[in-house]
């Protein structure tokens, strides 16, 4: 056994650049899972500088001084955030306020079409299986109820956090972008001088996962705005909301589709019941998945990801269940990351590794 174990370690960590990228990965795992919370605004302001460079490096190649393009694309940053607080994020919340408001008759008229279900269809459902998911619907709305409650409670708090970083965060980016070149050479000083397998697998990574977080923000907006406008144009309630869960839905690949179908059916049907309405709904709502699936998607991060299914969805599930919402936005990089690593991974001859 241990004679195994040397061989391994002698094969994938003789080469000293090999120990430098293993180091380089535990210590970005080790600040993520101990300061992740307390450096939230400073990883914030670098996933979103990191964004923006694409645009700044777009002005630089029509040979725009750098600090004019800086400006120019923070700016475009500010007026887009003032918008999205002032704009959207009311229209959000009172659509959501709405909703939670709705609730109980939501939940009322869900029950009485439950109890319905054994008359109408005896031999498909029984009055036992009928009163056994009206219990477990019982028990899923107090658990929201609870969630909720503590939401509420812990909402004075967090109002006062989002102040602090909506302060501190724009100027982070800003200060990322000016001063990009420096950071970076500050940074180098650290770094040991045989450092071209990190170097090579950074620059794996930087060009597939730049192109596809700023592929995947533009794939977002683009879905949540055009969910919008079809739910508002066919006259469905909480449209913005809708629309929003739909963009989001992106994020998680086959699951996030599904997922995002419950509550735009859930709205539909409370609000017309079976009729063509909500026929047209379901009807738009699956066009737009298949649309941004078969069409969006190819257009945005065509050749970016080249993962298998499995390692998707195993990706999604690892990294979505360790930091929420981040986790599954960053599944797909992160698992790009990995696949690069064993890619460039240095391997010693298996000759090498006799005694």
């Amino acid at each position: 056994m241990i004679r195994l174990l040397r061989e391994w370690v002698q094969r994938y960590f003789s080469d000293p650049q090999a120990a430098v990228l293993a180091l380089f990965l535990v210590l970005g795992a080790a600040i993520m899972f101990m300061m992740g919370q307390i450096l939230a605004p400073v990883l914030a302001a670098i996933i979103i500088a990191y964004i923006l460079e694409g645009f700044v490096g777009s002005l630089d190649r029509l040979r725009i001084p750098r600090i004019i393009a800086v400006l120019f694309v923070f700016l475009t940053f500010i007026v887009s955030l003032l918008i999205l607080l002032f704009g959207l994020l009311p229209l959000l919340s009172g659509q959501l306020a709405r909703l939670i408001g709705d609730l109980p008759a939501m939940i009322t008229y869900i029950q009485s079409e439950l109890v319905r279900l054994p008359e109408k269809y005896p031999d498909i459902i029984s009055e036992d299986q009928a009163s056994a998911i009206l219990r477990m619907l019982a028990a899923e709305m107090a658990s929201i109820g609870q969630q909720i409650l503590s939401f509420s409670l812990a909402s004075v708090r967090s109002a006062i956090t989002f102040l602090i970083y909506l302060i501190i965060v724009p100027l982070l980016v800003f200060f990322f972008l000016k001063d990009k070149d420096e950071i970076l050479l500050w940074l180098q000083e650290f770094v040991p001088e045989k450092h071209a397998l990190s170097e090579q697998v950074w620059h794996e990574v930087d060009r597939q996962m730049g192109r596809y977080i700023r592929g995947k923000f533009l794939e977002i907006l683009i879905v949540w705005s055009g969910s919008y406008l079809t739910f508002h144009i066919l006259g469905l309630d909480f449209a913005m909301l809708n629309g929003f869960i739909m963009g989001l839905s992106v994020l998680i690949p086959y699951v996030g589709a599904i997922a995002a179908f419950l509550p735009v059916m859930l709205t539909s049907y409370f609000q017309w019941g079976s009729s063509p309405d909500t026929l047209y709904v379901i009807v738009a709502y699956w066009a737009i998945q298949l649309l941004d699936g078969n069409l969006l998607a190819m257009l945005l991060l065509s050749g970016v990801v080249n993962l298998h299914p499995v390692a998707v969805i195993i990706s999604v599930v690892v990294f979505g269940g360790l930091w929420g919402f981040w986790g599954l936005f960053f599944a797909i990089p992160l698992a790009t990351l990995f696949q690069a690593v064993l890619r460039a991974w240095p391997r010693a001859p298996v000759q090498d590794q006799k005694l």
